[in-house]
């Protein structure tokens, strides 16, 4: 690939570095809040779409421009979090409503799911994107000039 085509949209979609900042952000939220119960400020790089609320009052900074490393540094650490709590958790864990923190913020349709439910919307997002990334970076290699957004 050419340098610098992480950061090129293709027929209006996020780049790759854009995807991988909406999972940091899928993460965060559906992960960390929604599975794990926890109440911390999101990491500033994820990118919510746009019908988010109050993405500032989350933490979010959606002007960010971080490098491909800098994501990929931010995913790897997502990664093992995730990969160390599937190692242990048990089917009674899965089973019980999610522990998603009592108050306003984001995603707020989580309250009354079961844990299993909230990991099954971090897994289905990181199938999905992945398939977005890899149709995506498959249509630059092809292409000589790329529809940019």
């Amino acid at each position: 690939m050419a340098e610098g085509s992480e950061d090129l949209g293709v027929d209006g979609e996020w780049s790759m570095v854009e995807t991988l900042r909406h999972l940091v952000f899928v993460h965060d939220s559906w992960f960390r809040r929604c599975v794990l119960g926890l109440t911390e400020p999101f990491t500033a790089m994820g990118l919510a779409s746009p019908f988010v609320p109050d993405q500032k009052g989350l933490g979010l900074d959606r002007s960010a421009r971080p490098s491909l490393d800098e994501v990929l540094t931010v995913r790897d650490r997502q990664a093992s979090e995730i990969e160390a709590w599937l190692a242990e958790v048990t089917p009674e864990q899965l089973a019980r409503p999610a522990p998603v923190p009592d108050d306003d913020r984001w995603p707020p349709y989580a309250k009354g799911r079961r844990v299993r439910q909230c990991l099954g919307t971090v897994l289905n997002e990181e199938w999905q994107h992945h398939g977005f990334c890899v149709r995506d970076l498959d249509k630059l290699s092809r292409r000589g000039a790329p529809k940019v957004r």
